[in-house]
């Protein structure tokens, strides 16, 4: 997710497991960036191995919640179920980035697209498009999976 420099010395909150998760985390650490994985079971069990921290919450798909009021901006990738909750979750919040790549479209009811979701085109693009956006002075590029 993170090319050179882009999460150099940044935080990114994901939801730590495997597959887009684990690519996240370990573009991340590559650039010397934090990564807290925001697990939803009970245990540690499942998380990816280049987080730099677990959180583990025992609140199954709720965790969005925490990882979305987390952030400072919200990158949706993928359309899973669980990304179209944190996108709803970001929108609703309001006040941050919500970047989509490769996932989910949401159209109002005349079929326009929703105001507010920006589309990237790759993964450096979604980057730059979250951070350019920030209205948190925090410095900490969060976002989830």
């Amino acid at each position: 997710m993170c090319q050179t420099g882009a999460c150099g010395g940044k935080l990114v909150i994901c939801g730590g497991g495997i597959g887009v998760m684990e690519a996240v985390a370990a573009g991340v650490r590559a650039e010397n960036g934090l990564v807290i994985g925001v697990r939803p079971n009970d245990s540690r069990e499942g998380a990816c191995p280049d987080l730099s921290a677990v959180v583990v919450t025992n609140m199954g798909e709720a965790r969005n919640a925490v990882i979305v009021w987390s952030a400072d901006a919200v990158i949706a990738i993928g359309g899973s179920w669980g990304t179209l909750s944190e996108v709803a979750l970001a929108m609703r919040r309001g006040n941050i980035p919500v970047v989509s790549l490769g996932g989910w479209t949401i159209l109002d009811a005349d079929g326009k697209p929703v105001p507010g979701i920006e589309n990237a085109t790759d993964p450096a693009d979604a980057v730059t498009r979250a951070t350019q956006q920030w209205t948190s002075p925090k410095g900490a590029a969060r976002g989830s999976h």
